[in-house]
């Protein structure tokens, strides 16, 4: 999950911008043809032509007012094209110490959920110390994995994020799994769609990638016994499941149950978490690739109850009232929101509907 900051606010009159004005405006001149330049409220503001030739135009444009300080916003408005320039802000420098802190913290907490998914796999011969390191590298494996994609996608676009934060949670006692995930902090607003959607499409895909081998092995691991009564399983989905018919071998004629070794639970946690990142809603991942692609707000909603669906589905109540909270919040979009998103991308999406609907948990 990437926690993206708002663009730039309109700002009242200031001194600074009025004096730069005609520095600013010879910027913009250099990347756009300028139909209109005036100072509207104390916010620069320049009505521009836009060619397909925009979208590099408006990144240049990022980098070089970001030297003297200031940021571009282009949008789209009764058919004109305006691009407002707004004081950079300021970014909050890092403290590599509290990553740390908390990746320990997280450490010791999925390391003590896999001893006690462990614990009752003794009689098939696994150590549970064995099985909560494994459990732990598995776990922490597919979420970091994950977090730095994001990473390297945003500084692929030349925008500053922090390292992941990984956050501890409750064991199985305490109805947890031992962590809430990880999370990064970007720093600066994605200058366009396609650097939009890099960052919210590249962490699932990789975490899903990673989540794969980690099943795989995890299941190829796993005991297998024949089932002689019925019992209550783990909901699963379609990749899980083929996974499992592809790799278990069966014990004989008749059901089976298998008991995942705490490495296919982490695997199985990882396409679960895929799901819940792919949600097209708010600041989840899949909400920004919704983004990147549809600005109107009223065609975002439907994908918003899509996400409620799917949540009451899967019984997911909690993380059902954690969308409608997102759901509360504007996405802030892009610095640019006229230049549309590449037709690469946009199979890149297709993609990653095939990924969600793998991950979606079923009985």
């Amino acid at each position: 999950m990437t926690e993206l900051p708002p663009p730039p606010p309109e700002q009242p009159k200031d001194s600074t911008i009025v004096a730069q004005f005609d520095k600013i405006q010879s910027l913009i001149t250099a990347e756009f043809e300028v139909k209109e330049a005036l100072v509207e409220h104390g916010i620069p503001t320049f009505y521009v032509e836009v060619n397909p030739d925009s979208k590099q135009a408006f990144t240049n444009l990022v980098e070089s007012l970001a030297n003297i300080g200031f940021t571009p916003v282009l949008r789209e408005k009764d058919g004109k094209h305006v691009l407002k320039v707004a004081p950079k802000p300021e970014t909050k420098p890092s403290r590599p110490i509290i990553n740390v802190v908390l990746l320990l913290l997280t450490i010791g907490t999925v390391f003590v959920t896999g001893y006690y998914l462990s614990v009752g796999l003794e009689e098939f011969g696994l150590d549970p110390w064995i099985g909560a390191g494994t459990f732990a590298l598995a776990l922490l494996g597919i979420l970091g994995v994950h977090e730095m994609a994001h990473k390297y996608a945003a500084n692929h676009h030349k925008m500053e994020a922090s390292m992941p934060y990984f956050i501890p949670g409750p064991p199985p006692f305490l109805y947890g799994i031992g962590t809430f995930g990880a999370v990064i902090v970007q720093k600066e607003t994605a200058p366009n769609r396609d650097a939009l959607f890099d960052i919210g499409a590249s962490g699932p895909i990789a975490g899903f990638i990673v989540t794969i081998f980690v099943s795989a092995i995890g299941l190829a691991m796993s005991p297998v016994a024949t089932m002689t009564e019925p019992v209550n399983g783990l909901p699963i989905s379609l990749l899980f499941r083929l996974l499992a018919n592809s790799i278990v071998q069966a014990p004989g004629a008749g059901n089976y149950v298998i008991y995942l070794h705490p490495v296919a639970f982490a695997g199985w946690i990882g396409m679960f978490i895929t799901l819940l990142n792919l949600l097209p809603t708010g600041m989840l991942d899949g909400g920004h690739t919704v983004r990147s692609i549809i600005s109107k707000e009223s065609f975002r909603t439907v994908f918003t109850l899509i996400s409620i669906i799917v949540l009451l589905f899967t019984g997911q109540l909690l993380m059902l009232a954690f969308v409608l909270f997102l759901s509360m919040y504007k996405h802030p979009g892009p610095l640019d929101d006229v230049s549309k998103l590449s037709f690469s991308r946009k199979m890149v999406a297709v993609l990653l509907v095939v990924v969600f609907a793998l991950s979606l948990s079923i009985f």
